[in-house]
């Protein structure tokens, strides 16, 4: 299909480089209609069937999608593995393209298992937005993604100046859902939903939020560190993850997932405005003091469709209770909520995963570590995890740990890391805990370090079924795809990595290359940008670490040569780049020689 569209009048929309802006490309502004589109639960459909999934998407574009866009004149800005970024050029069509997309992918669905069905949430903003190189950016296009998220599957949602603008000319109900304050967006939006045939499709407003098949929506807010100590932040850190997996476990409630609440940590947030851009009912926050062998934690349950408490409570013990209060605080959630346990669920929330606080203390330490990805805190890391089987030697997330470590650690000296070791440490913990996310994958990365990807596809699989949001997983899945060259797949999974961490800057490099591979110039420019703003970030808090410099070079030089290339009306004439990835390839220098 075309990458362009035209106007009513036949003038076409101008989206060629040009060797204008501080960038090297053309710079406009301009007020376009944007729709935003993705897949409802992608991951999970990727992760039972991928390629009938692909396939089935693949279809759904080509019969419907992509002639739809074309008839009504819209232009496909962006394309990610789940989702899609359109502008139009007048509202109108976006709202009757929209229109025409949920009701015919509606017809498409009849009949199909809830397991293979595609269901899209559609939001709409009619917005200024800034055009560089084809790309568009801007608060006009964050709120049309803003709208999407808050629209349920097979629905649309719309801002208000898009609802004004319409009026009458399309053949569908404009609902009123009253103004919203959505994230990261400095002002209230007025939110409309889209009905056609009788139905309406929509989550954000919290009185009409029904708990999905009787579940209930909760979020849990990091847990703040009071501790004098900065250092504590892992603990607390820990303590907040380890709660939500014991949430997750409950099929009862519906938990939002570890990135996503993370987002808010350090940011002071009304509880109400919380809710209504994560779509739940109820709120956990609390905080953690660790003393010496003495700990302290606070947790309080909030109705956040009313500001009502319902639960607060403050646990004074000795550091060796810590699981206990773990147990307590999910107990307390679940009689507060009234929430049915069965049986395997109350004993899974209820085993502890190492009777040693000490190990426990050692793991979380490793885990933050681990998250560097060089070699000297990898190195840390595995002292830390060894240290925790030390302590502990029936420690199945420890051995994983280890299992991890050294497979990564094969990228500098893969002689002093055997893969028959690494497959013996993931084997163990598997024999531990055959439900350990952790050790399928770390596993899985071992058996495509040996060249067994078929097995190794099947590992990450499984690691994905127990815990769709583990990084771990998703990335190394993502690099395995790769390196046999399933570009599109390893899209997916690359920026499933750096959603889930927002400090993640090694998968913009990876996404770079994939993109590159692909022909996508557009996106791999995008996560060129996002790789050198990562790395920047990363380094001006870890210093010392050389990772971030390496890869914030990478992708210096890669935006670089891009905007320098005459065959993308590229220019010599702007050296801002230049200087940045100096700059960034000096600190480089500076940390090799200390």
């Amino acid at each position: 299909m075309e990458r362009h569209a035209r106007h009513h009048d036949s003038t076409e929309v101008d989206c060629s480089f040009r060797p204008q802006g501080e960038f090297g490309g053309h710079v406009e502004r301009r007020l376009t209609a944007i729709l935003a589109a993705d897949i409802v639960g992608y991951s999970r459909l990727m992760g039972i069937d991928e390629a009938r999934t692909l396939a089935t998407v693949k279809r759904h574009r080509t019969e419907l999608i992509d002639n739809a866009i074309a008839a009504h004149h819209g232009r496909i800005v962006k394309l990610t593995g789940d989702g899609i970024l359109v502008e139009f050029p007048s509202v109108v069509n976006a709202v009757a393209c929209a229109a025409d997309i949920q009701m015919n992918m509606a017809l498409r669905n009849k009949g199909i298992p809830g397991d293979q069905r595609i269901d899209l949430r559609i939001g709409i903003n009619l917005g200024d937005v800034i055009v560089e190189d084809g790309d568009i950016f801007g608060d006009g296009v964050n709120v049309a993604a803003r709208l999407e998220g808050i629209a349920e599957p097979g629905g649309i949602a719309v801002s208000g100046s898009v609802r004004d603008h319409v009026g009458s000319r399309v053949d569908v109900v404009f609902e009123d859902r009253g103004e919203y304050v959505l994230r990261n967006i400095s002002q209230s939006i007025r939110v409309y939903t889209i009905s056609f045939g009788g139905s309406t499709a929509f989550h954000g407003r919290l009185p009409m939020l029904p708990a999905k098949d009787g579940k209930r929506l909760i979020a849990v807010l990091p847990f703040i560190n009071m501790s004098d100590d900065p250092e504590q932040e892992y603990f607390s850190d820990g303590i907040t993850e380890d709660i939500i997996t014991d949430l997750t476990k409950i099929s009862g409630l519906d938990v939002a997932s570890r990135n996503t609440v993370f987002t808010y940590k350090g940011k002071s947030v009304k509880v109400k405005q919380l809710a209504q851009e994560l779509g739940v009912h109820f709120v956990l926050e609390g905080s953690v003091r660790k003393v010496g062998q003495r700990v302290r934690i606070t947790g309080q349950l909030i109705d956040a469709r009313n500001g009502g408490h319902l639960w607060a409570d403050r646990y004074d013990r000795d550091l060796t209770d810590i699981f206990a209060i773990q147990d307590e605080i999910t107990h307390a959630i679940v009689n507060q909520l009234k929430v049915r346990l069965l049986p395997e669920e109350k004993k899974a929330i209820e085993s502890e995963p190492t009777a040693n606080v000490e190990a426990y203390t050692y793991y979380l330490r490793g885990r933050q570590f681990s998250h560097a990805w060089t070699r000297s805190y990898l190195l840390l890391a595995r002292r830390m995890f060894l240290k925790a089987v030390e302590l502990d030697p029936n420690y199945a997330r420890a051995y994983a740990g280890i299992a991890a470590c050294n497979a990564a650690l094969r990228d500098w000296n893969a002689a002093q890391y055997p893969i028959e070791t690494i497959m013996a440490l993931s084997a163990q913990a598997l024999d531990l805990d055959p439900n350990l996310a952790e050790a399928h994958a770390s596993r899985g990365l071992a058996l495509h370090q040996s060249f067994r990807n078929e097995e190794a596809i099947a590992a990450f699989a499984r690691a994905l079924e127990l815990e769709p949001d583990l990084y771990e997983a998703n990335f190394h899945y993502a690099r395995c795809l790769f390196m046999q060259g399933s570009f599109e797949q390893a899209v997916h999974y690359f920026e499933r990595s750096a959603e889930i961490r927002t400090d993640d800057y090694l998968s913009p490099v990876h996404l770079m290359s994939a993109y590159r591979s692909l022909g996508r110039s557009c996106e791999r420019e995008y996560w060129a940008r996002e790789g050198i703003e990562r790395a920047e970030r990363a380094l001006n808090r870890n210093p010392e670490n050389s990772g971030p410099a390496h890869r914030g070079a990478l992708a210096h030089g890669a935006s670089w040569r891009r905007r320098q290339s005459p065959g993308l009306g590229g220019t010599r004439t702007g050296d801002r780049p230049r200087r940045h990835c100096r700059a960034i390839q000096h600190r480089l220098r500076l940390l090799h020689a200390g």
